[in-house]
């Protein structure tokens, strides 16, 4: 989204730039311009007040509003909501499943308008979920959640129950993000969910913060949970341990030993930049004939000499801190959202007589598992930071190719009353 304009102030403004923004909640710029035959850049500068946004575009912004996706929605095998939604790494593995999303809510302006710029499907998309009523969440099969870890207080719980206050889930995660989570599940009763987080929820508040929020699904919404971390360098070059909570309505036999991981994984040689020429040129990330790597990312002399002198200091006292240098055939740290600083997790080495580099946002991109296709309309710092907050998507893929067949048998279920128990070959 180019502009950022709350929902109060809409009423403010003139009525086509009104309806401008709020088609541009769910449409990219160059779908719009498709739709109304003008250039992408024309629609920017309407944005950005640089001209006028025409009065005689209001009925097609009013037609284009009220006719939802600029993509043909085709049948799909089931529906899912995205919550904490990010960039949409969890869409996207849900959506190589025949999965639609629709209902999206992400809080962060930066990582909307990178959401936006590569599914402007059409799907309500709101900021922050806390004070949606989940009653307005149109209903859906399967619940997507890489929602924040906080910790929980189970403290005042006999109090509150004495004076007739709310019990139960509402009582022990209120004021935590999984609350909504919860609230939701309660309310709509999706087939499925699949939450994701890091793999310290495990040990999060001395194991309180787990302990809850697997009672709260099993105890309190009755579905049937299973969790397991999973480490994501089996589809791309990183090590990255992820905790993946799923959950089903009902008894379907779901078994994380269906999950398929290739037998050897990928080294970072499969996402660098060559630098032969062989890839054209992306700009600013790499430039010339031979797309060679921009060097605005190698690192200054006085910051490798810094890195090296705290990686020293570390070292002697007994401690693990330090730099991470790859090469081509390593396999990486954890890509964090603090990557933007100095890169200090994974540093590619450039040989001896270089300083090494840092990786630019498009080989994060390929990091994560996102193919080229995917678009980064944000700064090199927002992008690191979206980037180092995403699910690894291959691995979600694949729980959405072994959770599909679950979701099919309970849907068929409600149709026949029959339980069937999914088997794979």
């Amino acid at each position: 989204m180019s502009v950022k304009m709350p929902r109060e102030t809409l009423t403010n403004l003139p009525s086509p730039l009104a309806l401008l923004s709020q088609v541009r909640r769910t449409f990219t710029q160059r779908d719009l311009a498709a739709r109304l035959q003008v250039d992408p850049k024309t629609i920017s500068r309407w944005e950005r007040r640089e001209t006028e946004c025409p009065r005689f575009v209001e009925a097609a912004l009013r037609d284009i509003l009220h006719s939802g996706s600029p993509q043909a929605k085709g049948s799909s095998k089931f529906t899912f909501i995205d919550l904490f939604a990010g960039i949409g790494g969890m869409r996207k593995g849900f959506e190589r499943a025949d999965g639609r999303c629709v209902f999206t809510s992400e809080w962060n302006p930066w990582a909307q308008k990178t959401y936006i710029e590569n599914y402007g499907n059409g799907e309500p998309l709101v900021g922050d979920i806390v004070p949606y009523e989940a009653e307005d969440i149109p209903d859906h099969d399967v619940l997507l959640a890489g929602f924040p870890c906080q910790p929980f207080s189970i403290a005042g719980v006999s109090k509150k129950n004495a004076l007739g206050r709310p019990h139960g889930f509402e009582c022990t995660t209120q004021g935590t993000l999984f609350f909504d989570v919860a609230r939701i599940i309660a309310a709509k009763r999706p087939k499925a969910f699949l939450l994701e987080n890091v793999k310290n929820l495990l040990s999060h508040d001395g194991g309180n913060t787990f302990r809850i929020i697997k009672e709260t699904l099993e105890k309190e919404l009755r579905y049937h949970v299973q969790a397991k971390v999973i480490d994501g360098q089996s589809f791309v070059p990183q090590h990255r341990e992820r905790i993946l909570i799923v959950g089903f309505r009902e008894p379907t036999g779901f078994s994380f030993n269906d999950f398929r991981k290739p037998e050897t994984g990928p080294r970072l040689r499969s996402i660098l930049h060559p630098e032969d020429g062989s890839e054209e040129a992306e700009v600013p990330y790499t430039i010339g004939e031979k797309a060679k790597v921009h060097s605005k990312y190698g690192l200054t002399d006085k910051l490798w000499g810094y890195l090296q002198g705290y990686a020293e200091k570390h070292r002697k006292a007994g401690n693990g801190f330090g730099f991470g240098l790859v090469t081509p055939e390593s396999v990486s740290r954890t890509l964090s959202a603090r990557y933007y600083k100095d890169g200090s997790e994974i540093l590619v080495s450039r040989g001896r007589k270089k300083t090494p580099r840092r990786l630019t946002p498009r080989e994060c991109a390929r990091l994560m598992g996102y193919p080229d296709t995917f678009r980064i309309p944000v700064s090199d710092t927002q992008a690191y930071r979206q980037f180092g907050n995403s699910v690894v998507v291959p691995v979600i893929a694949e729980m959405a190719r072994i959770m599909e067949p679950h979701i099919e048998a309970i849907h068929v279920y409600e149709e026949t009353g029959a339980l069937a128990m999914p088997l794979f070959a």
